[in-house]
């Protein structure tokens, strides 16, 4: 009783500490190398989501399934992660991308906001690649 008592005591502690270290890094996506280029893994990521999107020009058209938003909150953690080392030309572009993703990647978007979004987001992806060399 008392080792149950003991484990049930430093259980917590141990979680704390556990959860603070998880928290702070600040980690979006997994897999990959550190190393890996910020450029291609950026590029990827949005190129993983556009399979999904209907073609340019077409967003009203675009049903935003859960599919649909989880490639694009995929999009937005990667994004988070590599964003800030892409060329310094690109940092708007990537601040772009993150707020739209981050807005999108969400249910319960009005739909002319999502069609907004996703125009927004497609000019700001579009530069990336283009100016990465995609």
């Amino acid at each position: 009783m008392r080792r149950f008592a003991a484990v049930a005591l430093i259980l917590p502690a141990l979680l704390a500490g556990c959860q603070e270290g998880a928290s702070s890094a600040q980690k979006y996506s997994t897999g990959g190398d550190p190393a890996d280029s910020p450029c291609d893994r950026v590029v990827s990521a949005l190129g993983y989501a556009g399979l999904m999107l209907e073609p340019k020009g077409q967003e009203e058209r675009q049903n935003f399934e859960d599919a649909v938003l989880g490639r694009l909150a995929e999009a937005n953690g990667i994004t988070r992660e590599f964003g800030d080392r892409l060329p310094g030309s690109l940092r708007d572009a990537a601040e772009t991308v993150k707020s739209t993703t981050a807005a999108l990647s969400k249910s319960g978007v009005p739909r002319e906001r999502q069609v907004a979004l996703l125009k927004q987001y497609r000019a700001a992806a579009d530069r990336i690649v283009a100016e990465c060399g995609g």
